[in-house]
């Protein structure tokens, strides 16, 4: 694998196998520039003042690590597990590389200590791992499983598919009984364990038997991860397609649309299935990316219109209200991390990751800025590093915290930037 040869096309047109799909240029805004010219929010209000401003305190810094070189194609989706950062690409390259590699592979011209690991059969559009097992999502309808070994810093082998999701089982089972088909077009059936269209994001519930699926099909479904059966479709969740997924772990499911809403659902104690609980109205463009803090009181969501909106559990009740946006971005937010409880990290088609801290109430603070990509930053993914003393020139300590970030773009590079934050 060598070193990306050249700068990105122009049109940010993701493939040609993308671009055939129904719901491509409405729910992924890096393959239409139209998109990047969306207006802000301004009913809104901005908890930073001024949104543009970057804040940054005396003991935090920040810098880029490594640009880590492999990918001949976009990169779509990134994830951490034991000694492995692994990542997806859009010509179905799942690559896997070592979370802490030795400082002469750590230089700023790029590692070496890529792995190709497997190869999938179309776009891997997100990566979820529940412990020896990696899911992947797909642009051709279809989850995959595969069995995986974190253990070594280098992967001894190609990892093995063990399943296709909804399994051939499965879809036999279903398969004799026509109250297990569902109208997908004018004229074609299909059982309701199949996505009909790409599968755009995966998420694993808190214990990690259960994972959920969302499509440009308008569905989520969930599938049990101890044998990969389906055991619920919520079909037409949406009016378009549905881009983001995010879970608390209280038993909310929280999925964003290109129909510019979020949806709330929950599975209430005694039911069979998820109703829709609460549906969260208020940005103007296509929703890209949610992001939940641990304790599920704060969603943020990301959408063409270049704000994050920070919504808000309102006190005893278990709704979400808006508390304010996050703005800075100039154009569309592609992808939330939440690093821990006070920080947010944004990647957005302006080429650019920003780092969000949450202050005392309300207000937030942007930390930093960083840049360096070549094009739209799709994926993000992030870890606490380590805790240290900083000294300032009064000689007070306070304890600082560093952070990984890591960023992948469809300059098809994956960045690793480095940020310590004071810790209070």
């Amino acid at each position: 694998m060598g070193v990306l040869p050249g700068p990105l096309p122009g049109n940010l047109k993701i493939n040609e196998a993308e671009s055939d799909q129904s719901h491509s240029n409405r729910s992924d805004p890096s393959s239409n520039s139209s998109l990047y010219s969306q207006p802000s929010l301004p009913s809104v209000p901005s908890l930073t003042s001024p949104p543009q401003k970057v804040e940054q305190p005396s003991s935090t810094y920040h810098h880029l690590l490594a640009t880590l070189k492999g990918h001949s194609s976009y990169v779509f989706s990134l994830a951490l597990a034991g000694k492995h950062l692994y990542s997806g690409s859009s010509n179905s390259e799942i690559c896997a590389w070592s979370r802490d590699p030795s400082p002469d592979d750590y230089s700023i011209n790029g590692s070496t200590n890529c792995n190709l690991v497997a190869q999938g059969n179309s776009a891997i559009k997100s990566i979820v791992i529940l412990g020896d097992k990696l899911f992947t999502a797909h642009n051709d309808h279809k989850i995959r499983a595969w069995k995986i070994d974190n253990d070594h810093h280098t992967p001894q082998r190609k990892y093995k598919c063990i399943a296709t999701l909804p399994t051939l089982n499965d879809s036999c089972m279903r398969a004799f009984s026509a109250k297990n088909y569902v109208q997908v077009r004018r004229h074609k059936k299909c059982t309701w364990v199949h996505h009909v269209d790409t599968v755009s994001a995966l998420a694993l519930s808190t214990d990690g038997s259960l994972l959920y699926s969302v499509s440009w099909d308008r569905t989520f479904k969930i599938w049990r991860t101890s044998d990969f059966k389906c055991l619920e479709s919520v079909w037409n969740a949406h009016d378009d397609a549905i881009n983001a997924v995010a879970l608390s772990s209280d038993g909310f499911v929280y999925t964003g649309s290109a129909d510019k809403k979020i949806k709330v659902w929950k599975k209430h104690e005694g039911d069979k299935k998820h109703s829709l609980v609460a549906t969260l109205d208020k940005h103007k463009s296509a929703v890209n990316a949610l992001a939940l803090s641990s304790d599920g009181a704060v969603l943020y969501s990301g959408a063409c219109d270049r704000s994050i909106v920070v919504w808000e559990k309102d006190g005893s009740s278990e709704h979400m209200v808006v508390a304010g946006a996050l703005r800075g971005h100039t154009k569309a937010i592609l992808c939330l991390t939440v690093v821990s409880d006070l920080v947010l990290c944004s990647g957005s088609a302006d080429k650019t990751v920003r780092v969000w801290r949450r202050g005392l109430g309300k207000s937030y603070s942007c930390l930093a800025v960083f840049e360096g990509h070549r094009g739209p930053v799709k994926c993000l993914t992030a870890i606490a590093e380590n805790n240290h003393a900083s000294t300032d020139n009064n000689s007070s300590s306070s304890a600082v915290v560093s952070y990984l970030v890591y960023s992948g773009s469809l300059d098809c590079d994956i960045k690793v930037w480095e940020i310590s934050v004071p810790s209070v």
